[in-house]
């Protein structure tokens, strides 16, 4: 009995170690700046509109012979 008390103790100072160790390290590599509603520096603002088409949405297309 005694032994496998021993072994559990031991497995969860494992884990608890691990489990610390872990965290550190994905703590270390997390970026923690903050969010903001700026524009990024360099952008202008929306894309520029596409031009007008030619025809209307599901007129087909006239071909030149």
């Amino acid at each position: 009995m005694t032994q496998h008390r021993t072994a559990l103790i031991l497995f969860a100072a494992a884990l608890a170690i691990a489990l610390v160790a872990a965290s550190v390290t994905t703590l270390e590599n997390v970026n923690t700046r903050e969010v903001s509603s700026d524009a990024a520096p360099g952008t202008t603002g929306l894309a520029r509109p596409h031009p007008p088409l030619d025809r209307a949405p599901g007129q087909p297309l006239q071909t030149t012979r």
